[in-house]
């Protein structure tokens, strides 16, 4: 940060009301004594006046006059004390009122941004697995399950995800929910005849209406995949591929979360100093903790998030500072609710602290 950046810092506003007040009450302090020794002078003055007798009279009067105008010095300068204090702490709490507001404003904005680029990477998956499900060799698989017809397929899938890196695994299921053909079967053996009938993703690909249409659930655990956190995307595989077409089984694909959202949450612009003491985080509807900067409480925690202010804002919390938002979605993706969070501690609190277990 260049030297007239570091100027135009909003901090600087309370810098320099400390500073001021530190100047002023020393600056004062020097007023009343220097006032005080004059009025020890003019008391000696009167003293020696009085001494002298009629000699002294004049010299006497000036004392008196100049003692005079010291008490006029102390009633100015406690005056002046009292309205510079009362100045200064009304700069000082309206420059931390605006202090407070820009950051928690800077934290907001931050957290809409990380949670709209989820929402931009979200809604590609959901094109992803709309486009796949009318793939030749995807259908055949689901309209004729032979054995060859799924390795086929197999090695399809397996070809997409060589492409489409942020996947785990592509799998092809029949209308009772066996998973038939997965793109990964040497990696993920355990997800071959699988059953996902009970799977939310599953039952509710089976009753979209067209291939237009797609679901998706919250990010969850997937023992097939070696319990690798995913989000789950899918529809349903339509006889010839067409949008309108006798539905013959359902496409899962399983976006590979861990890696891609630790991107996002560690890509926020923070400076280094502020990444000490920040935390950033993704949240479902229900608060708990998809991804955290600091790699902690994932699926397993929840943030005590208050909304109150409205689908975006700021808050304070002690020495924190959260700033939130809601998902506004992506073009035909709605998102689900979920929340780009920001945990900041003042400067000199310490780290932010960790969240609450669920």
């Amino acid at each position: 940060m260049s030297a007239d950046d570091a100027s135009l810092r909003p901090e600087r506003i309370l810098e320099l009301s400390a500073r001021l007040s530190a100047v002023a009450g020393e600056k004062i302090g020097e007023i009343a004594t220097v006032n005080r020794s004059a009025k020890m002078l003019a008391i000696n003055a009167l003293i020696v006046a009085a001494r002298a007798g009629e000699a002294g009279r004049g010299f006497a009067i000036v004392a008196e006059e100049f003692k005079t105008i010291s008490t006029q010095i102390d009633a100015v300068t406690a005056a002046l004390e009292s309205q510079v204090r009362s100045d200064l702490d009304e700069l000082t709490k309206i420059g931390g009122g605006i202090l407070a507001h820009l950051r928690g404003q800077r934290l907001a904005d931050l957290a809409l941004n990380a949670i709209e680029i989820i929402d931009r990477n979200l809604y590609e998956r959901t094109c992803d697995v709309r486009w796949w499900a009318t793939d030749s060799a995807v259908v055949d698989c689901a309209a004729a399950p032979t054995r060859e017809a799924c390795a086929h397929a197999s090695r399809r899938l397996g070809v997409i995800l060589d492409a489409y890196t942020v996947y785990l695994d592509l799998w092809i299921c029949d209308a009772q929910g066996r998973v038939i053909a997965s793109g990964r079967p040497d990696r993920y053996p355990g997800a071959r005849h699988a059953s996902v009938a009970d799977a939310a993703w599953f039952r509710n690909a089976l009753r979209t209406r067209s291939g237009e249409e797609f679901t998706v659930c919250d990010i969850e655990r997937v023992r097939p995949l070696n319990d690798a956190p995913v989000a789950t995307y899918a529809t349903a595989i339509r006889e010839g591929g067409q949008a309108n077409g006798k539905v013959l089984g359902v496409l899962g694909v399983h976006f590979d979360w861990r890696p891609q959202a630790q991107a996002v949450v560690d890509g926020v612009r923070l400076t280094d100093e502020e990444k000490a003491r920040s935390r950033v985080l993704l949240l479902d509807q229900n608060h708990r903790v998809l991804a955290s900067s600091d790699g902690r409480g994932v699926l397993e925690e929840t943030f005590p998030l208050d909304t109150r202010g409205g689908p975006m804002g700021s808050y304070a919390d002690g020495a924190r500072t959260i700033g939130y938002a809601l998902t506004p979605g992506y073009e035909t993706y709605e998102g689900l609710g979920w929340y780009g969070c920001l945990v900041q501690t003042a400067e000199g609190a310490g780290a932010a602290p960790a969240v609450r277990a669920a």
